[in-house]
C-alpha cells in the first residue's frame, strides 16, 4: 500500500530560511523551519520565501506535488509595504513587467496584477521593528504573480523606485494565510488544490 503524504501550511517568520538545516558554517545562526513542527522524515517546502520574507509556505512530503505546483502557473500573491507613494503610472509598470536582474543577466517580468491597497492589512506584528510614516509615506500594494525568480517582488518594486520593507505572502493557489499566527503550522489537504 502507498505511503499516505502529508501537507502543511505554516506562517513562515521573519529571519528564518525557508529549509530544515544546512551544512554552511556562515549558516550555523541561522533559523531553520524545523524549530517550528516536528515535520515527518522527507518533508519539503513547497518553493521558498527569502530570509527577510514572511507569510505563507506550504510544505508536502510529496515531491511530485512539490515540482507541480513550483512548475506550474499557479498564483502567488503577496502583499508589499513600499517606500514612498508609489504612483499609478509605476503600478501600471509593474503591472506590464519590468526589467530586473537574475542570474547575471537583465529578465523582463511577465505581465501580473498589481494595485494599492485602500489600507493597511491586517497582519500580525513583525518581530523587528519597520520605519514609520513618520520617516516619510509608505503604501502597501498587492502583487500576484504566476512565475517565482529569486526576491522578484522586491527587486521589482525596486525597479520602480520604491523598496520593499515588508513583503508577506498571503496566498498560494487557492489557499490563503487567514489569520494564521506568525510561526504557526496546519496539517492542509491538497487533493483539490487545483480550483
Amino acid at each position: 500500500m502507498a505511503r499516505k503524504h502529508q501537507h502543511f501550511k505554516m506562517y513562515k517568520p521573519y529571519g528564518m530560511l525557508s529549509q530544515f538545516a544546512s551544512n554552511s558554517t556562515q549558516q550555523k545562526r541561522k533559523r531553520f523551519l524545523g524549530e517550528l513542527s516536528d515535520f515527518p522524515e522527507n518533508t519539503m517546502p513547497i518553493g521558498r520565501l527569502d530570509e527577510k520574507s514572511e507569510g505563507l509556505l506550504l510544505l508536502t512530503t510529496n515531491g511530485k506535488l512539490s515540482n507541480f505546483i513550483n512548475s506550474s502557473s499557479i498564483e502567488k500573491e503577496y502583499y508589499a509595504l513600499v517606500d514612498g507613494a508609489i504612483s499609478e503610472e509605476d503600478i501600471l509598470q509593474l503591472c506590464n513587467g519590468v526589467e530586473i536582474g537574475f542570474n547575471g543577466k537583465k529578465y523582463q517580468t511577465k505581465p501580473c496584477n498589481v494595485f494599492k491597497l485602500d489600507h493597511a492589512p491586517n497582519l500580525p506584528e513583525r518581530q523587528k521593528k519597520i520605519r514609520d510614516e513618520r520617516h516619510g509615506p509608505t503604501t502597501w500594494i498587492s502583487v500576484t504573480l504566476t512565475e517565482g525568480k529569486f526576491r522578484q517582488v522586491r527587486k521589482m518594486t525596486s525597479a520602480v523606485g520604491c523598496s520593499t520593507l515588508r513583503l508577506v505572502r498571503i496566498r498560494v493557489g487557492n489557499i490563503h494565510l487567514k489569520t494564521l499566527p506568525i510561526g504557526a503550522v496546519e496539517d492542509l489537504d491538497l487533493t483539490n488544490f487545483i480550483t
